[in-house]
């Protein structure tokens, strides 16, 4: 077996797979592939594959409710299909109308499932976060959970929903580690696996001052930690953690400086949204399902936590994910992109890949799914080990265009330039025309223009840097990228 992913140890924003550097970029099902007993993920693998995908997210106890907003997901498996890791033996029926559970007794099914998923996804080279645990946001989603009292036969304590994440309650915490051993005891053998905390944790509920707090919340993520360390410890692979520190409900605040301080992790998730907070700056990223592209607050989040010597990930970016549509889409390939280029992950969920449409739509494939695949065969032709963002070096670009920077060793530099114009904005979506000015080392280039949208190169031009090196861009729309390669 190889060595499993790890932080690259010449630049801890990238990572080191396969002896290889990585970056993790994707178009994702909602992470319920393996729980969701119609989903056929081995096709949806196959073309997460051919579309150069290097990672896809699983949850393997969370289950979620349809909503009005967002109605349809592989995490919203109708009650005869949800696989959970434990048994549904009875006596009684849960609040789902299925039998109850017995958190003592392992489900075959599931395991057998989660083996054939992270196998395939093994061969391919496609790396694997595992959510051990999530948030369970309302008493309508607790209500789904097999861990409430109502749904099994082990005596757990009947617990308010908020509580799940805390350490309150010992019969159900021990039922949480005994969860926790059991999927890292079994996983362990793979090398493209990361494990995550926990999805979404939050804390500092509006209301009762007994509610939990953002610190008991961190406090049980910490005790997480510990437990898949300490199994790991007698195991023969050490994988990489990765989690964000507990948000704060009200006043909504997602905070990052504590992930990546003293807290256990190898790699920091966070949900591009707005109130995200680093260094007492708060970056407004997008309101969920909102339609908006944020690329400055974007771009600028990623460019502040670059000397973090944390990875970065732009975790399940769902700014746009509700509007399977050419707007959406190409709002989530600009977000992507500046996001690399930035320095950071990207994950964005691909709503179109649902139960018996595991490979997307029509549609999905053609313009998301294949934009994706272009980014990923863009950042992984680049010296990644000695890559690093540039800000601030443009001295003039096109009007309504905001530009992310990523340079390699004075060898190859690589600028994206998109329109930042908002939807509804004059103008956005209009033909883009200008000049870009910087100072390039001296010396000989080649210079091509490259597209987001068809993943081709203009002919290469030779070039001689200098100061004010002064470029004519061609027409283009949405986006585009200069990349000036100095010639050896």
């Amino acid at each position: 077996m190889n060595q499993p992913i790890c932080v690259h140890p010449e630049n801890k924003k990238v990572f080191l797979f396969r002896e290889k550097p990585y970056v993790l970029v994707c178009a994702t099902e909602h992470y319920g592939a393996v729980m969701n007993r119609p989903f056929d993920f081995e096709k949806y693998l196959a073309d997460a594959a051919e579309k150069k995908q290097t990672l896809t997210r699983l949850f393997v106890l969370f289950r979620e409710q349809q909503s009005v907003v967002n109605p349809y997901s592989t995490c919203k498996p109708e009650s005869p299909d949800y696989i959970s890791p434990f048994m549904r033996t009875g006596p009684g029926n849960a609040l789902d109308g299925q039998p109850k559970y017995d958190l003592s007794l392992w489900n075959p099914e599931f395991f057998e499932r989660l083996h054939r998923f992270l196998s395939i996804a093994y061969r391919y080279g496609i790396i694997v976060e595992i959510a051990l645990l999530s948030n369970t946001y309302s008493p309508e989603v607790w209500a789904l959970n097999p861990m409430n009292s109502y749904n099994n036969c082990n005596d757990v304590d009947e617990i308010s929903w908020m509580d799940y994440t805390t350490l309150r309650h010992s019969k159900l915490s021990s039922w949480q580690a005994a969860h926790i051993r059991k999927i890292v005891e079994e996983t362990n053998r793979y090398d493209n696996i990361i494990y995550e905390l926990c999805n979404e944790p939050g804390g500092g509920f509006p209301g009762k001052e007994t509610y939990p707090s953002t610190q008991e919340v961190n406090e049980w993520l910490i005790w997480i930690a510990g437990i898949i360390r300490k199994t790991e410890k007698k195991l023969p692979n050490q994988h990489l953690i990765a989690s964000q520190e507990a948000f704060t409900y009200e006043p909504w605040l997602q905070s990052s400086d504590m992930a990546f301080a003293n807290f256990p992790v190898d790699v920091v998730n966070i949900h591009p949204l707005p109130g995200t907070t680093y260094q007492g700056k708060a970056y407004d990223m997008g309101t969920f399902m909102s339609k908006q592209l944020k690329l400055q607050a974007v771009r600028d989040y990623c460019l502040a936590t670059w000397k973090e010597p944390k990875p970065v990930n732009l975790d399940e970016d769902n700014v746009a994910s509700q509007y399977k549509d050419f707007d959406g889409w190409t709002i989530h390939r600009k977000r992507a992109w500046v996001t690399l280029m930035s320095g950071c992950q990207y994950d964005y969920i691909d709503f179109s890949i649902i139960n018996y449409c595991e490979a997307g739509t029509l549609l999905s494939r053609k313009y998301i799914r294949t934009w994706m695949k272009h980014l990923s065969e863009f950042i992984h032709s680049m010296d990644l080990v000695h890559a690093h963002p540039i800000s601030g070096w443009l001295q003039l670009q096109p009007a309504h265009t905001l530009e992310a920077v990523m340079a390699s060793d004075r060898l190859d530099y690589c600028i994206y330039l998109a329109d930042n114009r908002e939807l509804g904005d004059e103008g956005v979506g209009s033909l883009i025309t200008g000049d870009i000015v910087m100072d390039l080392p001296e010396g000989t280039y080649h210079l091509s223009c490259y597209s987001p949208v068809t993943g081709l190169y203009s002919p290469a031009l030779s070039i001689q840097g200098g100061p004010g090196f002064h470029c004519s861009l061609p027409e283009f729309v949405h986006d585009i990228v200069v990349r000036i390669t100095k010639k050896h």
